[in-house]
């Protein structure tokens, strides 16, 4: 199987085998737009279940429990503060979170001894807090203001390096698009946003630009001779890198989703809730939609960029052109994907990497 799987990146890569990954761009484009709609529905209602970090309030933690029967927890603060609607969630095996807005210093001792009595534990075992929404306040200011610089940095970067603002354009779509839909699911799901949440969410933007920056890479590559020739056309050659790079974005994904689906599943079902289960919903969701997105939506989006260019469009023509014409006369017109093979290092001793995929000539 693993020679298998090795196989088929090599001929991805050599051109014996590929995908058309750019011309089915409009699928892709379909799709994305169907998740960031859904994902938009979903922060509308039920929306963002902020944590009492950002709302502020109360919290009680009740540890060493033999009943971890939440609504004996909502009864007793109830009985207490009868407007309180208090969320409470079980952590581990043997512990509970009640929150709560606001509570007097009276009530906060009120409900420490009655929590302690309905679950017959002692005083110690209950420990409170408060936290104030100015905190969360500050946190969320942060956030999207270190979103702002790293967006900015990006494109200034992108553009500079890649000397193409549309890779950069490309690369911020990709960037939004991962952002938007990972923060739906978290909305959808109804777990609560954390001060973890954010890194998690802010942590994807860096995986992301990195997938992203490595497929580009090898599109630039690709890409750099294509006025230079009348065989293929700027779509094609763009189509071949990504096909290029498509193992090595599935191998780095899956080796970094690994361990974080180890990290969601001990934080989800062993632990309860808390700081591991919030980062690593973030960053699974984040990974996998940034994988997605570096494949089939930023190099296709930037192909449909370039397209509109004068002089990549009069290209384009005139290959088509000249293709059809070869067909009408009998020649072979292979592309990229129908039977082509690569004129790369590995193949011939000496060859130039990375050089376009050439056609086949049937006998």
């Amino acid at each position: 199987m693993a020679s298998g799987f090795a196989q088929w990146g090599n001929d991805l890569y050599t051109g014996r085998r590929s995908y058309d990954i750019v011309g089915r761009r409009k699928i892709w484009f379909t799709i994305s737009t169907v998740l960031v709609v859904l994902s938009a529905i979903f922060l509308i209602k039920p929306g963002l279940n902020p944590g009492i970090e950002f709302r502020g309030g109360s919290e009680f933690v009740v540890s060493g429990v033999s009943d971890t029967g939440q609504q004996l927890a909502i009864d007793t603060v109830t009985d207490i503060a009868p407007d309180e609607q208090p969320k409470v969630t079980t952590v581990g095996s043997d512990s509970l979170r009640i929150q709560t807005s606001t509570l007097t210093n009276d009530q906060v001792t009120e409900v420490k001894d009655a929590l302690a009595e309905a679950y017959d534990v002692p005083v110690e075992n209950v420990t409170s807090s408060f936290i104030g929404p100015s905190w969360g306040a500050d946190i969320s200011q942060k956030a999207i203001t270190g979103i702002l610089v790293f967006l900015l940095f990006v494109t200034i970067v992108m553009t500079i390096y890649f000397r193409n603002w549309r890779m950069a354009a490309a690369a911020l779509i990709a960037l939004f698009h991962d952002l938007i839909i990972t923060v739906g699911v978290y909305a959808a799901i109804g777990w609560e946003v954390t001060p973890a949440t954010v890194i998690g969410f802010l942590t994807i933007l860096g995986y992301s630009i990195y997938d992203t920056v490595v497929v580009f890479d090898k599109v630039r590559e690709n890409t750099a001779d294509t006025l230079q020739q009348s065989r293929y056309t700027y779509g094609e050659k763009a189509n071949l890198a990504v096909n290029q790079t498509l193992v090595r974005s599935i191998n780095t994904s899956v080796v970094a989703l690994l361990p974080v689906s180890a990290i969601l599943f001990v934080g989800a079902f062993l632990l309860g809730a808390g700081t591991l289960r919030d980062i690593a919903l973030a960053l699974f969701v984040g990974m996998l939609i940034g994988t997605f997105s570096s494949v089939f939506l930023a190099t296709p989006f930037e192909v449909a960029l370039r397209e509109r260019e004068p002089a990549i469009r009069e290209h384009t023509k005139k290959v088509l052109d000249a293709r059809a014409a070869r067909a009408a006369s009998g020649e072979d017109v292979s592309v990229p994907g129908e039977d082509v093979r690569v004129a790369v290092g590995a193949l011939k001793p000496g060859a130039h990497q990375g050089v376009a995929a050439q056609p086949k000539r049937k006998r």
